[in-house]
């Protein structure tokens, strides 16, 4: 990273969140009110779980569930140090904790397991006072899996996120093979930087590897590329809301509405949204609305002129583009 001052650049190192007097607990508190740092637009998520006991006394940092159905383990050490210190592999750790969650039964038994303490633990961040934690637990993870299609295949896999400052090669070798072995396992580095006394982070997956179609760099250049070869762009790497408005297929002052619901917000010509007079991303606006921790925000926004959902705007107009470059 490099910090421009009157035309020069000037190199500034990564520092360690040990230097930085981070404990392990505050990058699991900074994920747990930020997950979309190691997830985007493309994906939902819903933190269920915080230090989560299994049946073995052992702890996950966080649980999630995906917008796929998948429960999602999130482990976290801080720096490079604190993983090759570890007896038990990092990977195997999460591999175990996963391996527990693998019998999670149904919906309920979640709730009642793990996602009841963690709404009772949290519970001042929640709505609706009159429901206890079950209750309200049963509620929101049954409408979180309703909305997004994924009743049918509720913990059908397991999902593992590992995130550090720096990974040991160790770990990248085991994580490379386990995925080639088709186990959902990915790796974050959450690489921090201390400029003028304020801390920057840098996020970059790590693991699994992208190749050439995974970065979207110019689609109208690409588009011939990919369709002959079949291949597809990466939904890390699909076109913004940004690009959408430079392609014209949506305008600032359209209105956006929330999916199945009432809500409405004014789209901006910077991306954002306008509502209740308030500013704010698109995915923060629609995050509040549903009370998730990270939204598909471009399946969750819906143009209002259109009836259609931004993520079938995208991709209406990036099949018409493919199909007129043949």
């Amino acid at each position: 990273m490099y910090n421009i001052q009157e035309n020069k650049a000037i190199k500034v190192d990564a520092v360690t969140f040990s230097e930085l007097k981070m404990l392990e607990n505050d990058i699991e508190e900074l994920l747990r009110c930020n997950i979309d740092m190691v997830c985007d637009e493309e994906e939902s998520m819903l933190i269920v779980g915080r230090q989560v006991r299994n049946t073995h006394y052992g702890r996950s940092d966080l649980t999630a569930v995906d917008n796929n159905g998948n429960i999602v383990l999130i482990e976290i050490k801080r720096d490079r140090k604190d993983i090759e210190s570890r007896k038990e592999a990092f990977e195997f750790q999460a591999i175990r904790y996963a391996a527990s969650y693998a019998t999670i039964e149904d919906p309920e038994d979640l709730v009642n397991k793990i996602y009841a303490p963690y709404i009772e633990k949290y519970r001042t961040e929640f709505e609706n006072e009159s429901l206890t934690s079950t209750e309200l637990g049963n509620r929101k993870l049954t409408e979180f899996l309703h909305v997004n299609g994924a009743e049918a295949n509720f913990n059908k896999n397991q999902k593992v996120i590992l995130v550090a400052s720096e990974f040991d090669e160790q770990t990248l070798s085991a994580v490379a093979w386990l995925n080639s072995n088709g186990v959902n396992i990915s790796c974050y580095k959450l690489i921090p930087y201390k400029i003028n006394g304020n801390v920057y982070i840098n996020v970059e997956k790590v693991l699994p590897l992208n190749d050439y179609n995974d970065y979207y760099v110019d689609f109208l250049e690409k588009t011939t590329a990919l369709k002959k070869t079949g291949k597809k762009l990466s939904r890390r790497n699909l076109p913004k809301i940004d690009t959408m408005i430079e392609w014209g297929v949506v305008k600032a002052g359209d209105t956006i509405l929330a999916k199945d619901r009432s809500e409405e917000a004014t789209l901006l010509k910077n991306g954002n949204v306008l509502a209740n007079d308030v500013e704010l991303s698109m995915q923060k606006w629609l995050k509040e609305l549903y009370g998730w921790s990270s939204i598909q925000t471009y399946v969750f926004a819906i143009h209002k002129d259109s009836g259609k959902s931004l993520s079938k705007i995208r991709e209406d107009y990036m099949n018409a583009i493919m199909e007129n470059s043949e």
